[in-house]
């Protein structure tokens, strides 16, 4: 039988998903590991909240998972092969990269199908073996779906750049963008496969590589990181949060009320702009708007946590019950503060806080109260936070 390369491709690529799902499995751990996974193991085979900033796809896809145990004593093992299934979607999507990559990039027709399809299988399968990958492909912890979810991006993000000049190629932008919202609900280490993705459309439409431009592109790719991350997530959190107190504590709607009308006014919105893009042939606004879209449309795993929250599950962590805790919720505000550009360098601690302000405010917490009918404050958090010494901060120091 003779079979062209379009069917080698997939063939061989099975395969090596095959072997690396044998690899896995016979490897994956019985039971519970010593970090995070047992934690995760509970709230997934149960929906419960676990630690912020959260993973509801993880755990929702856990639940799928465990409801093929026999016995109690089998669900850990089950959840653990979640990851051996994320593994070795990520080898499988890995080798498709890689043809695409040395077809139609590196090799082109200076190779053969065989040592094209050769090259990509070996390569896909040393990373399966490497140590970091087969670790996390053998436990219940969130990298290995991660992964897998960027190797799909990154997939995807070639076949974009095969087809952006085409009719209709920027249908997989959009299916990219919903992959980044699903991302949110595993671990936001997957976001990091944006700039790599925007700088194929970079090499695809400039063909003359200069520093400038390559600068700016650089700064093109990491802003759209920051946008989707820094202020698309927690905005779109907050805008639900804030007006949900709005609604109750000065409208006097009922609790969730708020929310449920945000909700209503977000998706006026994009059928608004969709609806505009397309009644004036602006297919540069059609596609943000889908894109962002689809994002929310990904992120919208999150509202698992409020409802199994408010269930009142045995594991409930910081109990994000409504808009304003999970936005608390969301940016991990237990946590020390992190900064990204600008912060304390190593040598703080030797000088102490700043002597002008050793200390600052953090943001109120609202709580429910359910006999005022309103959220109300509980917690100013006055000089919560610890102000290291002004001298001893920089940028990029932490």
């Amino acid at each position: 039988m003779n079979w062209n390369y379009d069917q080698l491709n997939k063939i061989i690529g099975w395969i090596t998903f095959a072997i690396a799902l044998t690899i896995f499995w016979l490897t994956v751990e019985p039971t519970i590991s010593f970090w995070d996974a047992g934690e995760y193991i509970a709230t997934s085979a149960m929906l419960e909240v676990g630690h912020p900033p959260g993973a509801p796809l993880y755990q929702m896809l856990g639940a799928f998972f465990s409801i093929f145990t026999t016995d109690a004593t089998q669900i850990a093992y089950m959840v653990n092969l979640m990851s051996v299934f994320s593994s070795a979607f990520a080898v499988l999507f890995m080798f498709w990269s890689l043809t695409l990559l040395l077809r139609n990039h590196i090799l082109k027709d200076k190779a053969s199908d065989t040592m094209v399809l050769g090259s990509a299988m070996i390569g896909s399968l040393a990373f399966a073996v490497t140590d970091s990958f087969w670790f996390n492909a053998v436990e219940a912890e969130v990298y290995a779906m991660t992964t897998m979810l960027m190797s799909l991006m990154f997939y995807l993000g070639l076949l974009w750049e095969r087809d952006m000049l085409k009719p209709r190629g920027n249908r997989w932008l959009i299916l990219i963008s919903f992959i980044i919202g699903l991302s949110f609900g595993v671990h936001f280490l997957g976001l990091l496969t944006i700039p790599a993705i925007g700088l194929l459309w970079y090499f695809k439409h400039y063909k003359k590589i200069t520093p400038l431009n390559f600068i700016l592109a650089n700064v093109a790719v990491v802003a759209v990181l920051l946008f989707v991350f820094l202020f698309l997530g927690p905005n779109t959190l907050a805008i639900f949060g804030q007006l949900e107190i709005f609604f109750v504590n000065d409208i006097g709607l009922p609790f969730n009320y708020g929310t449920v009308i945000v909700f209503v006014l977000i998706v006026a919105l994009f059928i608004y702009l969709i609806t505009l893009s397309r009644k004036r042939n602006l297919p540069l606004l059609n596609t943000i708007t889908l894109s962002i879209a689809f994002i929310l449309i990904g992120f919208s795993s999150w509202v698992m946590l409020p409802i199994r929250s408010n269930a009142g599950v045995p594991i409930n962590e910081n109990r994000p019950e409504d808009a304003r805790s999970l936005l608390a919720y969301y940016n991990r505000e237990q946590y020390p503060k992190q900064t990204i550009f600008y912060g304390p360098s190593f040598t703080d601690r030797y000088v102490g806080l700043d002597p002008d302000e050793p200390y600052v405010d953090e943001k109120p917490k609202y709580e429910r109260n359910d006999e005022l009918g309103k959220y109300v404050i509980v917690n100013n958090y006055e000089d919560a936070a610890q102000n290291t010494h002004s001298d001893h901060k920089g940028f990029f120091l932490e």
